[in-house]
């Protein structure tokens, strides 16, 4: 069949509030122009993050009424780590309430004051926690990511070159962990193939680094991998994640994208040693190591995602999905990253408002825009998310000024996404008439989430 549906019922809805364009203006407004300070109640379409925002399914809540809420050694910690252990294959399982609580006991153990972290392209909590313990995050993507009108199918691989050099110019123990970021979400949610992971692994192991892996999508990038390598073109999904893995010393996960939770994450590694200091500051920080930060009915629900994610035919309509939105996009001359990432679609926002310069944040305009226009919510990725130092306060134009719309797992229809094109299709008319923005207040960490701002 040509048409590409949907591979699950719906058995629940909720209703959607819809407001005027007036009514949007004063919302958006009394939100100082910062969509993070929506009240969600307000969007009509919610694009800001597909971070613990998906639908749960059946076997998903009816695992939550097993939930063993026992204090330590619940039966449902054993169900959750053995799922952990079975798919991502490290012998140290440790829980947390989701990703960046992994990335802060990671770098709280690993990273030292001036220390060097690479990786494709940091998202923003991971350079953040590398930041706030004194460590330099390092973004070493690919040349190919800059184009992004090419299909070049892996814009997400690290820079194999640039990274060699930096180790031999650093030397190994300036760089406490090397990391890949699977999909490369901070440069349009573009997968790393299998190919670029075994030659990252390969640098590390040589020089004695701990590679790690951040694997929010590790599912969608295997997906990628079956699609686009062809040594892969026959392996099972599962084969595929396991096979990444495997070439890794550990990894960061968020159980709130690709494990379908609506909380949750864990952090990973075979390195027994390491766990002890790890667990340490978890029973600080998180709580006891078997339920880190997670009530037993949450574990048991990420438990069910872990398998769920796996399902070949669902992940083709995820990839499907999100291909429909930006094929359409490209039609009709829109500027957006090429080709499709799983999780969602980034507009460039320099090409789209190119009279805007990037101090004046073109991606936070972008959104506003959206907002106002059709009640729909996405999130700068560029200078308001990048561009500043947290410690000297300099800015500096971010490398890419995108507009991401995330897409929420079985959350959202064909026709939802059709509105969005709509919508867009109309900002893009009067894009001309777009002004840029200014901060007028914003923390020194994570700015993006309740920075202020005002037209220029």
């Amino acid at each position: 069949m040509k048409t590409v549906i949907e591979p699950f019922r719906i058995k629940m809805v909720e209703p959607i509030k819809l407001t005027t364009r007036e009514q949007r203006e004063a919302l958006i407004r009394k939100a100082h122009h910062n969509p993070f300070l929506l009240r969600a109640e307000d969007v009509i379409i919610d694009l800001l993050t597909d971070s613990g925002t998906s639908a749960m399914s059946s076997e998903g809540w009816g695992a939550m009424m097993r939930g063993d809420e026992s204090y330590a050694g619940a039966r449902s910690w054993y169900r959750f780590r053995d799922t952990v252990k079975d798919i991502f294959g490290f012998e140290q399982v440790i829980p947390t309430h989701q990703g960046r609580a992994a990335e802060h006991i990671l770098f709280s153990v690993t990273v030292k004051p001036g220390s060097i972290v690479p990786n494709n392209t940091h998202f923003d909590t991971t350079r953040a926690n590398i930041e706030f313990v004194g460590g330099k995050p390092l973004d070493l993507p690919c040349a190919e990511a800059d184009d992004l009108d090419s299909d070049y199918p892996f814009k997400g691989n690290m820079d194999i070159a640039a990274l060699e050099a930096l180790v031999a110019e650093e030397g190994p123990e300036n760089i406490p962990v090397i990391m890949v970021t699977v999909t490369n979400n901070s440069g349009g949610g573009q997968p790393v193939s299998m190919a670029n992971i075994r030659a990252v692994s390969r640098i590390a192991r040589d020089a004695g680094i701990p590679f790690y892996i951040d694997a929010c999508r590790f599912a969608e990038n295997s997906h990628f991998i079956k699609q686009r390598e062809a040594e892969f073109k026959t392996t099972p999904v599962i084969d595929i994640a396991r096979e990444m893995f495997d070439y890794a010393d550990g990894c960061t996960m968020s159980a709130k994208k690709d494990a379908f939770g609506n909380i949750g994450g864990f952090l990973c590694t075979n390195d027994a040693a390491l766990a002890h200091q790890e667990r340490n500051i978890l029973i600080l920080t998180e709580g006891f190591p078997t339920y880190g930060g997670l009530a037993g009915r949450d574990l048991e629900a990420i438990a069910v995602g872990l398998r769920e994610i796996l399902d070949e035919h669902y992940l083709d309509y995820r990839l499907f999905s999100t291909r429909y939105v930006v094929e359409h996009l490209r039609t009709a001359g829109i500027p957006v990253m090429a080709p499709a990432g799983g999780h969602a679609v980034y507009l460039d926002a320099r090409r789209f408002l190119p009279h805007i310069d990037s101090l004046q944040y073109p991606g936070q305009a972008l959104a506003v825009e959206l907002y106002i226009e059709a009640g729909i919510r996405a999130v700068e990725i560029g200078t308001v998310m990048f561009g500043a130092d947290p410690h000297t306060g300099e800015e500096h134009p971010a490398r890419l000024e995108l507009l991401r719309l995330a897409i929420p797992r079985r959350v959202y229809t064909q026709s939802h996404m059709d509105y969005v094109l709509e919508a867009i299709g109309r900002v893009w008319e009067r894009r001309e008439n777009i002004r840029g923005m200014r901060i007028i207040k914003a923390p020194r960490f994570l700015r993006h989430f309740t920075a202020r701002f005002e037209w220029v």
